[in-house]
């Protein structure tokens, strides 16, 4: 016993001794487990949550092919964790994407790619809240109004709130057991689908039913692409919490690639039982069954277990929620700590008795729940800018990823316990083109019919977020106020070549 105490000594004297070479000293909790790690980035991911939210979508667009747009996307967005992995291996800051771009390129670049997130994450939560209201209000009889679903959102975002103000050890329980549950979850209800109510051949992942766009289905397979995409994010959370993770250079590479694993393998097995137990695929392609998740569930399980499953997507809504806030606040903790925006002394303070960033996490729940209560007066202007959320996270991803390549172009060797090697150009490379492709796809306008602010959302948004931070940091020019490391990347391996410390 008294040798594990001083093994947790050890490791955290050295944890502290990396953390004051980058430039820092930190003052939260480090408990959480490589395993409890890895559930936060799970829950972010939330397989679940993504797959019921968007498969009506992705089927209607690709026809059943559009289950093999997980594993190419799984596979593609491994690619972008490896490089990440590389780059929190070797700068272990809370932060996440922001603390990396900073190292990686500079200042200005990474103020951009913090704004960037940030606004992301925040829609991300109120869109998670919004998206959960329907079956909260099933659960428990409640009106269906427009009105009392903007109520709940802002309701569960304010209990999410509070349970993250409770501190890291609840934080990395409550994901621990939003992680049980779903995988649990989705492995009993996939199983159950592909064993007792199965209506579809495996062939038919092979037939696109039709499935088009001007005559050809690559364009359609595409288009259905999106919906894997919204499944395949939140595994960097897991370099959110760097610096409450023991031994993070480390745990933190493992968790972010055992999150696409997991989550991904999840998100598959849920999508493949979905389709084969969906009774009429046809009705589905037509565009009339616009809720065939519901409609297959409740004929394969009945209402009572219906209500179970409903119950299992609460957790994995509540528990993904509890994520995005813990990784949104840590942004805005770093984003302080560095004196890079407004307001920077509270958004980097600590609970001197939990230990959260709780000016942090009161902002990461007021700007998400006043995005929901807006929707009560501007509902068309709401849902254009919440398509803003997955598209946003794709893009901080790929400014760290495209970082990470003009670090490596002025010299960067990563020198992190993980690192790719002489696979680190070919795979950063990869990595960039395909995000540069995802959010192209994301991007693309497919519905001529609709209102130009509707059919160009994310172009629109995009755009928007992009002109009010350039002018934000033109203007305010906070970037240049916090003395902390930036663009030492290149640099680094110089100064330990030298002391012949490589």
């Amino acid at each position: 016993m008294g040798s594990e105490s001083n093994d947790g000594v050890r490791h955290a004297d050295r944890d502290a001794e990396q953390l004051r070479s980058l430039g820092y000293a930190s003052n939260f909790d480090r408990t959480m487990s490589k395993w409890e790690n890895f559930s936060l980035g799970f829950t972010f991911l939330s397989p679940v949550v993504g797959v019921y939210s968007v498969f009506a979508s992705g089927l209607a667009a690709g026809g059943p092919p559009m289950f093999w747009s997980y594993l190419l996307v799984g596979l593609f967005q491994l690619q972008v964790c490896l490089v990440l992995g590389e780059v929190v291996s070797q700068y272990p800051i809370s932060g996440g994407l922001y603390s990396w771009a900073r190292r990686l390129v500079g200042k200005r670049w990474s103020w951009m790619t913090g704004w960037v997130y940030a606004w992301a994450l925040c829609v991300t939560i109120s869109a998670v809240a919004t998206g959960a209201a329907p079956f909260v209000a099933q659960v428990f009889g409640l009106d269906l109004s427009h009105g009392v679903l903007t109520v709940v959102a802002v309701a569960m975002i304010f209990a999410t709130t509070t349970l993250n103000l409770s501190g890291t050890r609840l934080l990395a329980r409550v994901a621990m057991f939003g992680f049980a549950c779903e995988l649990i979850g989705a492995v009993a209800v996939g199983g159950y689908l592909l064993l007792f109510a199965r209506h579809q051949p495996f062939g038919v992942l092979f037939d696109s039913m039709g499935a088009r766009i001007d005559g050809h289905y690559l364009p359609a397979f595409a288009a259905s692409a999106v919906s894997a995409m919204y499944c395949y994010y939140g595994f960097e959370a897991c370099g959110d919490v760097a610096e409450e993770t023991p031994n993070a250079s480390r745990m933190i590479p493992k968790a972010m690639r055992l999150t696409i694993y997991v989550g991904g393998g999840a998100a598959m097995f849920v999508c493949l039982a979905l389709i084969l137990a969906e009774p009429d695929l046809a009705v589905v392609m037509s565009g009339r069954d616009r809720n065939p998740v519901s409609t297959t569930l409740i004929a394969a399980l009945g209402m009572q277990g219906f209500k179970a499953v409903v119950l299992v997507i609460l957790v994995s809504f509540a528990s993904a929620l509890v994520s995005l806030q813990a990784a949104a606040s840590r942004l805005l903790f770093a984003y302080g700590r560095d004196r890079m925006i407004f307001g920077s002394r509270f958004l980097s303070s600590l609970s001197p008795r939990t230990r959260v960033p709780a000016g942090a996490l009161l902002v990461a729940g007021f700007v998400p729940a006043l995005i929901s209560l807006c929707g009560l007066w501007l509902r068309n202007v709401i849902a254009t800018a919440i398509s803003f959320a997955a598209i946003g996270i794709y893009l901080a991803f790929q400014m760290v990823i495209l970082g990470a390549l003009i670090a490596r172009a002025r010299g960067w060797r990563p020198s992190g316990p993980f690192s790719l090697g002489r696979w680190g150009w070919p795979v950063n490379i990869i990595a960039l083109v395909y995000g540069i492709g995802a959010i192209g796809d994301m991007a693309w306008p497919r519905n001529p019919q609709d209102s130009w602010y509707s059919n160009y959302a994310m172009i629109v948004t995009t755009t928007g977020v992009l002109a009010l931070g350039i002018l934000y940091m033109a203007i305010g020019k906070l970037y240049d106020r916090g003395n902390a490391p930036a663009g030492d990347a290149p640099r680094t391996i110089v100064r330990l070549t030298i002391e012949g410390q490589f």
